[in-house]
């Protein structure tokens, strides 16, 4: 495996996601896609998307419901690709879809791994690879960004870090769909900025590489904190997502 060929696999993934081409992504012109149901797609995505966008840098690629093609194809080709993903241009599209009862929700930027820069890096506490029968006791809230527990099933491996036998850190991987699992990681309050979340990341990371699978990386691009984390663990930006929601789910993550 290869820095190319994990994005082709990315890229790949995004294809199914959004019922495209994956050459729609490569291309310099934005596409506008009629969104659809896809039993391959990652386990998390609620299908068919109303409105939902995703850029690897060249163009965007918006897939939607058949009412809002005209609004999304306007919108994505007005603005410059990087603005579309961020205020003061994201107003206009937000008024738009409130018109159907939608609202922006998530913006995301997602990290795929440079194996010109990942390595294992080193750790002060002792590592340990966890398999799913010894997660059962974790989810907890301390653990809440490394394991889901609405999706336990998908938790297929993590690595923990302990002082003493105690659990500080752990970043875990869920099997989102067949090529790619994604990773969280969380560590403990008064242990952090020690590099423990790099190092956990890192060595899970290479785990999953190892099994044949692409890990990758999510967050806000507003998390510093994330971010770092994912740029110290080896972890290089590949493309940025925006989905939209219905208002009522807007308001229920509101309050």
């Amino acid at each position: 495996m290869d820095n190319k060929t994990i994005l082709q696999i990315a890229i790949h993934q995004s294809a199914i996601d959004l019922s495209c081409q994956p050459d729609d992504f490569r291309s310099l012109q934005n596409k506008v896609v009629i969104s659809s149901e896809n039993a391959e797609a990652r386990k998390y995505l609620t299908l068919p998307f109303f409105c939902h966008l995703v850029s690897y840098g060249n163009n965007i690629v918006a897939s939607v419901d058949t009412s809002v093609v005209d609004i999304v194809d306007s919108y994505i080709n007005k603005f410059e690709v990087g603005h579309c993903f961020e205020t003061p241009n994201l107003y206009v599209l937000n008024k738009a879809l409130e018109k159907h009862g939608m609202q922006v929700c998530f913006v995301a930027e997602y990290f795929l791994p440079d194996l010109e820069q990942l390595t294992l890096l080193p750790c002060d506490y002792d590592l340990k690879i966890l398999k799913p029968d010894e997660l059962t006791d974790l989810y907890v809230t301390e653990w809440e960004n490394a394991l889901c527990e609405d999706r336990k099933h998908l938790d297929v491996l993590a690595v923990g870090a302990y002082d003493q036998g105690k659990l500080i850190g752990l970043a875990g991987c869920s099997a989102d769909c067949e090529s790619m699992w994604q990773i969280g990681v969380d560590v403990l309050p008064d242990y952090r900025k020690q590099g423990i979340g790099a190092a956990l990341t890192s060595a899970l990371a290479l785990e999953i590489i190892e099994l044949g699978k692409v890990p990758f990386y999510c967050c806000a691009w507003s998390n510093l904190r994330s971010v770092r984390n994912a740029i110290k663990s080896g972890f290089s930006p590949a493309w940025v997502e925006l989905t939209a929601k219905s208002k009522a789910f807007v308001d229920q993550l509101n309050q």
